[in-house]
């Protein structure tokens, strides 16, 4: 297995609208467990592949307490949602930013496992959050954009300066 490089905002790619998977391969496996490998690696609890610049309809996700429940969910589309929340989320693509997004409280999704067998599945609490946001990433979109405008340019900004003091601190020690 391999960990895959987590791209983080603003790089463009994260916008990409991820297409169908049509081809359930060993290839596809492989991929689906190398995002599992980086997700934990973070660590994290849910991973798009279009985080990993494979724009396909993938996402992975554990939001076990023990990390021992991983779930492949490919080509996901939302059949039923009901009630509201408001949940504080955090994104690997936006490390160290937390806001809270609303989202569906409970939803019903109809998705395909590796093996392209298409499921039903019923989520609330932090399934279905973690679930919504890594459909968000499928279609190119952010928990950042639930934020107004200011608040998304003071997250770029402030990761724009941690990413200079991480790169001063590796030349300063290189």
């Amino acid at each position: 297995m391999t960990l895959l490089t987590i791209l983080e905002f603003p790089d463009p790619r994260l916008r990409t609208k991820a297409v169908p998977v049509s081809r359930f391969d060993p290839a596809l496996a492989r991929l689906a467990k190398d995002m599992l490998e980086t997700m934990y690696a973070a660590p994290g609890i849910g991973l798009a592949a279009s985080q990993v610049d494979q724009h396909i309809q993938m996402l992975v996700l554990d939001v076990s307490e023990e990390k021992n429940a991983p779930m492949v969910i490919i080509n996901p589309r939302i059949i039923a949602s009901e009630g509201r929340e408001t949940c504080q989320e955090g994104c690997l693509s936006v490390p160290g930013i937390f806001a809270d997004v609303e989202r569906a409280e409970r939803i019903r999704i109809e998705a395909q496992d590796l093996d392209g067998k298409t499921f039903e599945l019923d989520a609330d609490g932090l399934l279905a959050v973690c679930i919504q946001h890594e459909m968000d990433h499928l279609a190119g979109k952010l928990f950042v954009d639930y934020l107004s405008p200011l608040k998304r340019d003071m997250v770029r900004k402030k990761l724009e300066k941690q990413r200079r003091h991480a790169d001063s601190t590796l030349t300063a020690s290189a």
